[in-house]
C-alpha cells in the first residue's frame, strides 16, 4: 500500500480561502479510513475522493494537498511524474517497497512514513503541518505584496514632501497672477472671466490638498518617534528585568 502527500504552492488562489485536500486511491477502504480519522481533528479541509479511472493531471493544481492511496499497478509512477516538479511528497509504503525505493531515487523531496497500524493518525499529522505550512507561506506572500504597495505609496509620498515647496511657490504664483488679471474685468471678455473665476477655485483647492499632505506627515512622523520611544522603553524595561 503507497500513500503520498503532496503539497502545492497556489499563488494564484484567493487570499483567504479554506483548505483543500484530494484523496486519490483505487481502495474504498483506505480513503474511508483516513477521511473518517481525517474528521476527528479540529481543522478539517474540504476534501474530494477519486479513483486512478478519474485521475488527470490538470485536477492536481486544484488542491492544497494531494493524497496519494492504493493505486492499480503501474499508476502510482504515471500520477507522481504528472504532478509538479516542485512539489513536497511524503510516500508511506508497506515495508521494503521496490516501487517506493524506485520513486524515492527519482524525487529525492520525496520523504518516506512507515506504514503501520497508526498510518492514517500519522498521515493527519503530517498533512496538518503541511497545511500550516501552505498557509504560513501565504500569509508571507500577502504580507510581501502588501509590503510592496506600502514602499511604492511611501516612495510617492517621499516625492510629495520633497516636492512640497515647488508645488506651493507654483500654485502661489497661479494665484497671484488670477487674482491680478480679475482685479481688470474689462479687459476680458465674460466667458473668460469665468474660466479664471474656475482657475482660482481649483487653485485653491490644490493649495488645500498640499496642506493637508503636510499636516499628515508632520501627524505621522510624531507617531512614528512616539511608537519609536514606545518601543525602546519596552525593551529597556526587560533590559532591567534581565
Amino acid at each position: 500500500m503507497l500513500l503520498a502527500l503532496l503539497m502545492r504552492k497556489d499563488q494564484k488562489g484567493p487570499a483567504l480561502r479554506a483548505p483543500t485536500a484530494l484523496i486519490l486511491s483505487d481502495d474504498s477502504e483506505f480513503a474511508r479510513l483516513l477521511t473518517a480519522c481525517w474528521q476527528g481533528e479540529r481543522h478539517v479541509p474540504a476534501m474530494t475522493v477519486l479513483t486512478s479511472d478519474l485521475w488527470n493531471p490538470q485536477q492536481a493544481t486544484g488542491y492544497d494537498l494531494m493524497v496519494i492511496g492504493p493505486v492499480r499497478s503501474g499508476k502510482l509512477d504515471e500520477i507522481v511524474r504528472s504532478l509538479e516538479p516542485e512539489a513536497a511528497v511524503v510516500l508511506c509504503a508497506a515495508g521494503n517497497s521496490t516501487e517506493a525505493a524506485s520513486l524515492r531515487n527519482r524525487y529525492p523531496r520525496l520523504a518516506q512514513v512507515p506504514l503501520r497500524e497508526d498510518w492514517a493518525q500519522t498521515v493527519v499529522l503530517v498533512a496538518a503541518e503541511a497545511l500550516r505550512r501552505i498557509d504560513a507561506t501565504r500569509t508571507a506572500l500577502r504580507a510581501s505584496r502588501s509590503a510592496t504597495e506600502n514602499e511604492g505609496l511611501a516612495t510617492l509620498g517621499r516625492y510629495m514632501l520633497e516636492m512640497k515647496h515647488s508645488v506651493n511657490n507654483a500654485l502661489t504664483s497661479m494665484l497671484g497672477n488670477v487674482e491680478l488679471l480679475m482685479l481688470e474685468p474689462g479687459q476680458l471678455s465674460g466667458d473668460a472671466q469665468e474660466q479664471l473665476k474656475t482657475i482660482h477655485r481649483m487653485t485653491l483647492r490644490l493649495s488645500e490638498i498640499m496642506q493637508r499632505f503636510s499636516s499628515l506627515a508632520s501627524e505621522m512622523r510624531e507617531d512614528e518617534k512616539a511608537s519609536q520611544a514606545e518601543t525602546e522603553e519596552v525593551q529597556a524595561g526587560s533590559a532591567r528585568r534581565g
